[in-house]
């Protein structure tokens, strides 16, 4: 018995070991690096999206890397309709509140995602059939939340997604039942609910001229009713190989002409094939996995590596070019391993999209556009 009690303390002890040793890691990486938020502070705010994990800092890692690199955060989840609004009358705020006090805490500006999405709704909202139970529902969605979190919160991607590729409306729940005009009111009364907020329209594609026309047509059309708009959010969910530089640096010209701030919300470079050759970032489309469409599962070739850095690099020069116009760039997730695009749009994926890889090591990439700002 003895020895077998010996075996566990000396194997409890190992395991210890090995997470302390871990966090060594992470601690030794970001004390001897200057962070991005640092290096970019004359230029933009540098985001990053949080997991319920890492808002409740149960993630060690993340608990330690998110505050020394990052200057704003957006919540992947717990702020989305099905989440914080599960049931008519009950509302769960408690992971919110929690992602507004590690903001608080760690001098992170919030960027609330999101009121008005037509995806992750609650059962309750995805079955109503009544223009009047659904508004009931908008209203007093946007004003309870909004309200609560004003000012606690930097800003709010008040309505998300509500494009088609070719820059006409969705077909959702909002448009069948609310009509057309449900845009313009939802940031009619999330400017009456936070008045000390930022408030943007976010989309994924909106770079593309078609759909990008869309966009400024919802903007222009939110101005002309005399309501508050301060931006707009491109997604950037771009393939390294592909990435549409000349639309994007448009799309940066065009939206500023309106006035309005442009931001770079959930950044992330997939290195994977993408069953239909799109950059389409759609939720709902899925598609069956094979050894063909996860080529990497072993680990990243060099070749494809570079290919990933240079895409990185080259974007943030674009950035940095139009930075008296671009305010944020968020990257969406913390390290590979959390990332959306494991499983999306085929489950059980292995990808490399974003700056850290899945033991929080920075990769290439993030030394090369680190070096950026100061570079004459």
């Amino acid at each position: 018995m003895k020895r077998i009690r010996l075996y566990q303390l000396n194997l409890t002890a190992a395991i210890a070991f090995a997470i302390l040793c871990s966090n060594c890691n992470v601690s030794k990486n970001t004390a001897k690096s200057v962070s991005l938020k640092e290096t970019y502070k004359n230029s933009f705010l540098i985001g990053t999206a949080m997991n319920a994990r890492q808002i409740e800092e149960k993630d060690s890692n993340a608990a330690i890397l998110i505050p020394h690199e990052f200057n704003a955060a957006t919540p992947e989840n717990i702020m989305k309709s099905e989440v914080i609004h599960p049931s008519w009358d009950h509302y769960n705020f408690d992971l919110a509140d929690k992602l507004v006090a590690y903001g608080k805490k760690n001098d992170i500006k919030i960027n609330g995602h999101t009121l008005i999405w037509h995806s992750q709704l609650p059962v309750y909202v995805r079955k109503m059939k009544s223009a009047d139970s659904l508004k009931m529902f908008f209203e007093n969605h946007i004003q309870t939340i909004a309200s609560r979190y004003d000012g606690k919160v930097y800003s709010w991607d008040v309505v998300n997604e509500a494009l088609n590729e070719d820059g006409t409306l969705r077909n959702s729940i909002f448009l069948q039942l609310l009509g057309p005009d449900f845009i313009v009111e939802a940031f009619r009364l999330a400017q009456k609910a936070a008045p000390n907020t930022q408030l943007y329209y976010n989309d994924y594609n909106i770079e593309e001229p078609k759909k990008r026309a869309g966009a400024i047509e919802i903007i222009k059309k939110i101005k002309a009713a005399g309501i508050r708009i301060d931006g707009v959010g491109i997604q950037g969910h771009w393939r390294a190989n592909n990435i549409p530089f000349k639309n994007i640096e448009e799309s940066i010209e065009d939206f500023a002409k309106l006035g309005i701030k442009v931001m770079f919300t959930e950044l992330d470079l997939g290195v994977l094939p993408n069953p239909w050759d799109t950059n389409t970032a759609d939720i709902s489309a899925r598609a069956e996995n094979n050894t063909k469409m996860n080529p990497y599962a072993n680990g990243l070739p060099d070749s494809v590596q570079a290919v990933f850095t240079k895409g990185y690099e080259d974007l943030c020069k674009l950035f940095l070019k139009h930075k008296n116009v671009v305010s944020r760039v968020t990257f969406w997730g913390v390290n590979d391993g959390q990332s959306w695009l494991n499983d999306w749009p085929i489950r059980g994926r292995t990808n490399y999209p974003l700056l850290f890889d899945r033991n929080f090591k920075p990769k290439e990439a993030y030394s090369k556009i680190n070096a950026l700002p100061k570079q004459k």
